[in-house]
């Protein structure tokens, strides 16, 4: 049994992961719900009881042995630190120490070994990075991965309760035939809209969204070596990330021997029916905990690559169902190290 907080609770991700406790049966023996004074006064439910939620205080986390972090990366870079010095193991969702070599950036299902050399803190993968290995992670095991090239079309709730609002007050206004509210949260409209850009762009000519998955991937998987080429654009779909990905590996694979790897592996759905109209959807992911890889063919221009598409809940496995996935993960440590 563990003394667990969370971090900002209030929000989209941080509802999940207390709804995550509930439904997986983590073993708490206290809870805590801890945000910045903006939110702080909030209640949330947990298990029929009702909490308020307090601001985040060096006092609030002590005593704590586990905490679940969804906040922005500058308030996990003051706060995650302090819950680390007091004794608490932070599993931390924003991008503030993915990179940091002394961090260990985790997917349980393709690297669960590295929660063992957590020094209080453990990172928790970018939501397009962590499906992405997943369904990786079975043809590197046999095959070494040399380059991916890779386009997401991200769902708006990646960019957190802001972006669902601006899709829906957009959506709104057009069912209403009422003038289209300016974007906020976003560049140009979502609405009717596919926006090439997430994050912020780099004198590389890439986002920062796009060079997380190139560094992340290789942190994760363990390997320098491997390419990646990303694109990532936002797309007006309110829940669920897709991706197309073309996957160059040492030695060929078939469409039949990779779904063969993929029917085994921990965390992954195959659907792949294409006469029956059946591949992965994002509608059909929501609410799921599972990668859903499908239109799995071979590169028709090059004999040793494989082409696929792969949906997640972006919330779930791509943010929350992670998070706790890890946690229970520093459960098996032995001594416990949370």
């Amino acid at each position: 049994m563990k003394n667990v907080a969370v971090v900002g609770a209030s929000g989209a991700v941080g509802e999940r992961m207390v709804r995550l406790l509930e439904e997986r049966n983590f073993p708490v023996s206290s809870i805590k719900f801890l945000a910045s004074e903006r939110s702080a006064g909030k209640s949330v439910t947990f298990r029929g009881e009702k909490f308020v939620i307090q601001p985040i205080t060096r006092q609030a986390l002590e005593g704590v042995d586990i905490v679940l972090s969804s906040t922005p990366a500058s308030v996990s870079r003051e706060w995650s630190p302090i819950a680390a010095a007091v004794g608490a193991v932070v599993i931390d969702n924003s991008s503030a120490f993915r990179m940091d070599p002394d961090v260990p950036l985790v997917v349980p299902e393709v690297n669960p070994q590295d929660v063992l050399w957590n020094k209080g803190i453990i990172a928790n993968p970018n939501c397009s990075t962590i499906q992405m290995v997943v369904a990786l992670k079975p043809l590197h095991d046999v095959a070494r991965i040399r380059r991916v090239v890779v386009s997401t079309y991200q769902s708006v709730s990646g960019a957190g309760m802001t972006g669902i609002v601006e899709l829906e007050a957009q959506t709104g206004a057009g069912a209403r035939n009422e003038p289209i509210p300016a974007p906020s949260k976003f560049a140009h409209l979502i609405l009717g809209n596919c926006l090439p850009q997430i994050d912020d762009f780099l004198p590389n000519g890439y986002t920062k969204e796009e060079m997380k998955m190139v560094n992340e991937t290789r942190k994760i998987l363990g390997d320098a070596s491997i390419d990646v080429c990303p694109t990532c654009v936002r797309v007006p779909v309110a829940y669920s990330h897709s991706e197309s990905i073309v996957v160059e590996t040492e030695r060929p694979i078939t469409a039949e021997e990779a779904v063969a790897l993929w029917m085994k592996a921990p965390g992954v759905t195959v659907v792949d029916d294409p006469a029956n109209k059946r591949y992965p959807l994002a509608s059909e992911a929501v609410g799921r905990d599972d990668v859903f890889v499908g239109r799995i063919r071979s590169d028709l221009s090059n004999p040793n690559a494989l082409v696929f598409w792969c949906v997640s809940d972006n919330l779930r496995k791509g943010a929350a169902t992670n998070a706790v996935q890890i946690a229970e993960e520093l459960l098996k440590l032995e001594p416990a190290r949370a």
